[in-house]
């Protein structure tokens, strides 16, 4: 007969036997949160993943589009709030052109006139931004719907997401072969790696696009956050936001970051670059002491105590300012966007760099991969820190 201490034994012997025989990720994934988002035109499900750690954060990310739908980040009385925009069902996604928190590509920000050349060989995308080539184009990774591989996701915590884009979609050369994984840690991190393959030379410049607003998801300005970004240099633009070609100094302009400032200090000054964008829609020169994941920026909202900074393995950071929102958008919880209510930090390789020669390279081919990593930390800042404003 045996004693209700070893009978106790034997159960918890038996079910990490059974756990062990299932493999962890098997076992986990019996708990991965999902939920149908909704069906696109095409017949195609989209579902969301919820990623949360033990702090209180937690990430709602849809399939359509890899999109970050939400992020709930506690303030200094540790009450959570959304701060990334974006709609609460999937038909405001179908229809979206402000990429409210997509993964974009093939090629992340502008090609000028849609046209690149590569080995000697030309190539014309589509253009859907005036007479330049936009975040992929008409159908870039913002518009497909993404591939969840739950065998290597881990529930609540990572979430693998996969897409092959085919040869000639949108008129890149290759087909590539595309991951994404977004791991929320306990450290306050949302980090998003990403890979890709190609079966033929190609170009690739993947980032994550969400619009994020730390003092109340885009209700009101983010003229009041305090932005630092680590950066000597930024590319200044044409009229139609194509980089000259130039890494220009930001001291003495209104691209000067490098100690946090007010967004709404200068961004209505009578600056050409700032006329050119409307505000601020420009790329910045990161300062990168060496390998690895380095401090891009840094963003602060006082009001909440909510801080994000931005880390990166990619040499450049686009600062988009809001400009092109006008409150026509009605997002989550009936809120209408208005102008500058919502900031883009994305980071990136440099915007038009086929055309660039002295630009860091977004060239790819066969038996090569591409790979980047950027990280999204949370903090809340110290009393000490909010008494001394």
């Amino acid at each position: 007969m045996h004693s209700p201490g070893r009978s106790l034994q034997l159960v918890v012997l038996v079910l990490v036997l059974v756990l062990s025989c299932a493999g962890p990720r098997d076992a986990l994934n019996l708990q991965m949160e999902t939920e149908l988002f909704g069906v696109t035109p095409d017949g195609d499900s989209v579902y969301v993943y919820t990623l949360r750690n033990s702090k209180g954060i937690e990430a709602r990310i849809i399939t359509f589009g890899a999109v970050l739908q939400s992020l709930l980040v506690p303030d200094w009385w540790n009450a959570r709030s959304d701060i990334v925009l974006g709609y609460e069902t999937l038909e405001g996604y179908l229809d979206d052109r402000a990429y409210f928190g997509a993964i974009v590509g093939r090629y992340a920000n502008r090609i000028a006139r849609g046209r690149f050349t590569l080995e000697s060989k030309p190539f014309t995308l589509t253009t859907n931004d005036g007479p330049n080539h936009l975040h992929g184009g008409l159908r870039g990774f913002d518009k497909v719907v993404w591939k969840v591989d739950e065998d290597a996701s881990v529930a609540g915590r990572t979430l693998v997401l996969d897409y092959v884009s085919p040869d000639g979609e949108e008129g890149y050369p290759g087909t590539l072969s595309v991951r994404v994984i977004y791991t929320l840690t306990d450290d306050n991190s949302l980090r998003i790696d990403y890979g890709a393959q190609t079966d033929a030379p190609t170009i690739v410049n993947l980032s994550h696009h969400s619009y994020f607003n730390l003092a109340d998801g885009g209700r009101g300005t983010i003229l009041d956050h305090e932005l630092m970004i680590n950066a000597d240099q930024f590319t200044p633009v044409d009229a139609t936001l194509i980089p000259t070609g130039e890494l220009r100094s930001v001291d003495g302009t209104a691209m000067d970051f490098r100690r946090p400032k007010r967004i709404g200090e200068s961004i209505n000054n009578d600056d050409q670059q700032l006329r050119h964008a409307g505000g601020y829609d420009h790329n910045w020169v990161l300062r990168r002491p060496g390998g690895g994941v380095s401090l891009a920026a840094r963003l602060r909202e006082r009001n909440t105590g909510r801080i994000m900074e931005v880390l990166t393995t990619e040499p450049g950071l686009q600062f988009y300012s809001g400009n092109f929102l006008d409150g026509t958008i009605s997002g989550k919880r009936g809120i209408a966007y208005a102008h500058r209510n919502g900031l883009c930090l994305e980071t990136q390789h440099f915007p038009d760099a086929p055309n660039h020669s002295a630009f860091p390279s977004t060239e790819l081919y066969p038996g090569s991969t591409y790979s980047s990593t950027t990280v999204y930390r949370f903090l809340v800042e110290t009393e000490g820190a909010r008494m001394s404003d």
